[in-house]
């Protein structure tokens, strides 16, 4: 298997977890140094506007909110096509960009959350494995 089909099974099995609600299985993507700053929405392109809501990867603490997130909401569609795998040199370090048009609705109330915009998936290989290390937030190069 090529370094680029590695990277593309990662993407593959991220969505898979979404569409799953599978919370254990999105935590095992993440490197135990993966940080995640977030823009507080799509036309934010400048970091100076972007937030940490989640600080540094706690594999428990991540996964409760994800699993709160998939108690409280329906997944009314998970959309993503990968644009582009990019592998350095060396074979150690990936990245892939990733449209995603996601949409969740509140059971209880049935308000809308649209993740929608592009994404810059970076990973990590160790000596174990690869892993997801960071992603540019969710964000719309369209304009």
């Amino acid at each position: 298997m090529t370094v680029s089909a590695e990277i593309q099974a990662l993407v593959d099995r991220e969505t898979e977890a979404w569409n799953t609600k599978d919370a254990e299985a999105l935590v095992d993507l993440f490197h135990s140094d993966t940080v995640w700053p977030w823009p507080p929405n799509a036309k934010s392109h400048d970091p100076e506007t972007w937030v940490m809501p989640m600080g540094r990867f706690n594999r428990a603490r991540w996964k409760e909110s994800w699993e709160d997130l998939f108690a409280s909401h329906e997944l009314v569609h998970n959309r993503r096509k990968t644009v582009k795998i990019v592998v350095t040199p060396e074979e150690d370090g990936a990245f892939a960009v990733v449209d995603v048009d996601t949409l969740w609705k509140n059971s209880k109330t049935s308000q809308t959350s649209h993740w929608r915009g592009r994404a810059c998936k970076i990973y990590t290989k160790t000596s174990e494995r690869w892993y997801f290390l960071f992603q540019t937030g969710l964000l719309n190069y369209q304009d």
